[in-house]
């Protein structure tokens, strides 16, 4: 390999990382970028883009309604993200407003009450289906039973981003309904932690809005995790970064994770808008 090629140059980026950090990534022009992407990670929450592919399959079989309504009780608890927690038993919302909280504030209790509206079988048939075939959803979200929840790889997670952006995902209006979703996502830990703010935010600077990030992370003990869609002027690309076997497991903003990823990401990103949509 060219030691100054593109992958070349991720790698060198990472290479005092003390776990792994393994990466997928289209420009759509042709150029795929694979770094060990068909390595197995636990997912944490990216596999809430799984589940929510499942629930809009069912809507679209007209097996389940976005606006019918859903109800979280006391057996739908569990610790760790989101805001539900925090709220009293009773609450109802409707179907898309718990598939909304599972996607932009990773909440684990919206996405335990949607897992058991739609079925671990089926989500993992429908990912079987879409060739995911290693990603498996093993159990809801409850850590004291479980050790993990779920296994995918970083080109599967890339895979599923690029049905949505070519809007081929059950539909091109649900696939749009998805993006609009994935671009609200609060935790963007790893893609856009290096990239230039101002074009990101828009609302502040009074600007145009150039570039948006369609996402979902995912952070557990054992892994931490980011892909998604980044839209600019010159279109679109995707990329997934994942990481595992680090030294430190504990949960911070200055985690080598959201150190060494963020730089691989800005590299890409940089690329890219440098040969004006190509990778290469």
């Amino acid at each position: 390999m060219n030691k100054l090629s593109l992958e070349a140059r991720l790698k060198a980026e990472v290479v005092s990382f003390s776990g792994k950090v393994c990466l997928y990534a289209n420009d759509f022009k042709g150029n795929v970028i694979d770094i060990n992407a068909d390595e197995k990670f636990e997912s944490g929450s990216c596999c809430k883009v799984f589940i929510l592919a499942e629930l809009f399959k069912q809507v679209k079989e007209n097996r389940v309604n976005l606006n019918d309504m859903l109800q979280y009780t006391k057996e739908n608890y569990v610790v760790g993200s989101g805001i539900l927690r925090a709220m009293d038993y009773g609450v109802e919302l409707t179907v898309k407003n718990f598939a909304t909280l599972m996607i932009i504030i990773s909440d684990n209790i919206a996405t335990n009450i949607l897992i058991d509206l739609l079925g671990i079988d089926n989500i993992n048939n429908t990912c079987n289906d879409l060739g995911f075939s290693n990603t498996v959803l093993h159990n809801k979200i409850d850590f004291d039973k479980y050790e993990g929840l779920a296994t995918t790889t970083p080109k599967d997670y890339g895979k599923i981003f690029e049905r949505i952006c070519k809007k081929e995902l059950w539909s091109k209006e649900i696939s749009e309904q998805m993006l609009e979703i994935l671009k609200n996502q609060h935790y963007n830990t790893i893609l856009t932690r290096n990239l230039p703010q101002y074009y990101l935010d828009s609302e502040d600077t009074g600007d145009e809005e150039l570039i948006y990030i369609a996402s979902k992370s995912g952070s557990m003990d054992t892994c931490r995790n980011d892909g998604g869609i980044i839209h600019t002027p010159y279109g679109n690309y995707v990329v997934a970064i994942f990481t595992k076997l680090f030294k430190d497991p504990l949960y911070y903003s200055d985690h080598e994770s959201y150190m060494y990823g963020p730089k691989a990401s800005r590299l890409l990103f940089d690329q890219y808008l440098t040969l004006q949509g190509r990778f290469k």
